[in-house]
Parts: C-alpha cells; sequence; structure tokens
C-alpha cells in the first residue's frame, strides 16, 4: 500500500496535473493487480494532492510503477516532489 502526497511547487504545475490525472487514475485502475487508486487535489491547499494505492502484490505495484514512468504522466510529473510512505500487507 502506497500512502501521501505529491505536492506541486505552483498553481500551474497543480493545474497541469489535474488536465492529465484523469488518464493516469484510467489507465492505472485497469493494471491487473490494482486493487485501489485513489488521487485527490486538496481544497484547503490546491497544490497538494493525497495519494492512496494497493496492488495485489509486489510484483503488480512494480508493473505499475515502470508502466506509469513510461507515460506522459511519468514524464510530466517526474521533478515533482512526494511525500509517500509504502507498506507491505500482510495476511
Amino acid at each position: 500500500m502506497l500512502t501521501g502526497f505529491l505536492l506541486c511547487r505552483s498553481l500551474e504545475e497543480a493545474d497541469r496535473v489535474s488536465q492529465i490525472l484523469p488518464e493516469h487514475i484510467r489507465l492505472t485502475r485497469a493494471e491487473f493487480g490494482c486493487h485501489r487508486f485513489e488521487v485527490l487535489r486538496s481544497h484547503s491547499d490546491p497544490c497538494r494532492f493525497a495519494v492512496a494505492e494497493t496492488f495485489r502484490d509486489r510484483e503488480a505495484f512494480e508493473a505499475h510503477q515502470k508502466r506509469a514512468a513510461r507515460t506522459l504522466w511519468g514524464r510530466a510529473t517526474k521533478a515533482i516532489p512526494r511525500d509517500y510512505v509504502i507498506r507491505e500487507e500482510t495476511g
């Protein structure tokens, strides 16, 4: 499970993220092993996006990371700071 925040540095950057986010969400939710994928823009801080994602296992999560890195999303957001915690669930 990954939780945390995507931390845009300006409103312009956050608006660009918002424009390409729907396609990223659609593609990710269609991936094999994706159980949950949510990215929500904060109302109180519009430069901040809360992220929560859960994949079937580490293999599915790593496949997602590789796929996403090769997309418009990956290229456009590569330099944007993230504050993520990755936790493996047991049981």
